[in-house]
């Protein structure tokens, strides 16, 4: 006798999106391990088309603004400028974003 669970579609759907994230996650952990890493190229596409690397960069890695924030050591209100465009941010602050993010502060300009 097969045994059957019914749930909610939404719950359904939740499921099938955690499942693409465990991947993606999967595919990271690859790509470290390896020496290198593999963006998903929907992330890539949102950089090209103009939005804020460290935005993107912070979605991949699954961080709050505030997340970001306190593992680079700056200000949450800093993230939060960055990724609009109201502010540049100096080198160190790059730097620690840069680190904390797990790439290098080039991928951020």
């Amino acid at each position: 006798m097969n045994d059957m669970i019914t749930i909610p579609r939404a719950e359904y759907e939740a499921l099938l999106a955690a499942r693409e994230d465990l991947e993606d996650i999967e595919a990271y952990d690859r790509a470290r391990a390896e020496g290198g890493e593999s963006i998903p190229a929907a992330y890539v596409e949102r950089i090209l088309d103009g939005e804020s690397p460290v935005r993107v960069f912070r979605d991949l890695r699954g961080l709050t603004q505030g997340a970001l924030a306190e593992h680079a050591g700056v200000n949450r209100v800093t993230v939060a400028e960055l990724e609009t465009g109201r502010k540049q941010g100096s080198v160190d602050t790059l730097k620690r974003i840069a680190e904390a993010l797990g790439v290098a502060i080039d991928d951020l300009i």
